[in-house]
């Protein structure tokens, strides 16, 4: 019989177990190209959500539609590039990407209603299919939508597509509420933010499991964000405040510069 020093207890045994799924998590935690979820991460992706939409505003009011369009492409195809490039998740770069996302994928959906024609409620239900679809591939290549899983160039490559058609969605349904169904911003924002609180408290009370309340609440903060920004920017006689589009992107993206500075600086002294 061995000593009884030499023999692993259950409870030894299981603070091994323990230690090495905590290791584990840490390590996918470092090598994961996206924040965690906090209520910072939120609350800066619900300003990139308003800057994109008065920013793209902003450009296809100042200069042809066809150039806007064609800068906003290229801004975006360069924050891609760059975030594909890193090898870790740094905040600059991830929140300079999804803001480039936010304004071309406000400037797609506007394309489609104002260029083709196409009415907002058909835009919604088209990139809500479309979302869908790519929902659906993600999961039979990689079994999981969780985006602490993103550790891989093609995972990378499916949260991405997921972002940018959430944005899309996000927009032709703030319009679809703001227009079609003539709420307005303001009234679209109050509704979206109570909306965007229904996952969240399905979530803590355990009725719905947490990768499904992520992408609810995700998709949510683009109408909710958008509505705001549009109920601030625009004109008295569309129900805005007439703080025009300029000034509005302005204070968005200097926001969210000095939140992203925070996010930086307290992700540099956290220990590894």
């Amino acid at each position: 019989m061995m000593p009884e020093e030499l023999t692993a207890s259950p409870r030894v045994e299981d603070a091994v177990a323990a230690d090495g799924k905590q290791k584990n998590a840490v390590s996918r935690a470092a090598a994961s190209k996206v924040p965690e979820v906090t209520l910072l991460f939120w609350v800066v992706k619900i300003l990139t959500t308003g800057m994109g939409e008065t920013t793209s505003d902003f450009l296809v009011h100042r200069f042809e539609p066809e150039i806007a369009l064609s800068l906003g492409f290229a801004a975006l195809l360069i924050s891609l590039v760059l975030q594909f490039s890193v090898r870790r998740y740094i905040p600059w770069v991830y929140w300079t990407a999804v803001a480039m996302v936010s304004v071309f994928g406000t400037m797609a959906a506007d394309a489609v209603h104002v260029g083709l024609g196409v009415p907002y409620l058909a835009s919604t239900l088209f990139f809500a299919v479309a979302l869908a679809v790519v929902f659906v591939l993600w999961h039979q290549r990689e079994k999981t939508l969780s985006i602490h899983s993103i550790t891989t160039r093609r995972r990378e490559s499916f949260y991405w597509a997921a972002v940018l058609t959430t944005f899309a969605l996000g927009t032709a349904t703030g319009d679809l509420t703001a227009y079609t169904l003539g709420l307005g911003y303001l009234a679209s924002g109050i509704m979206f933010a109570v909306a965007i609180a229904v996952p969240a408290l399905a979530h803590l009370r355990r009725l719905l499991a947490a990768i499904p309340a992520f992408w609810s609440a995700y998709i949510l903060t683009r109408p909710l964000g958008a509505s705001f920004a549009d109920w601030t920017a625009v004109s008295p006689d569309r129900g805005g405040l007439d703080w025009g589009t300029g000034p509005v992107s302005l204070v968005l993206a200097v926001a969210i510069a000095v939140l992203v500075a925070f996010l930086t600086i307290a992700r540099r002294r956290t220990p590894a």
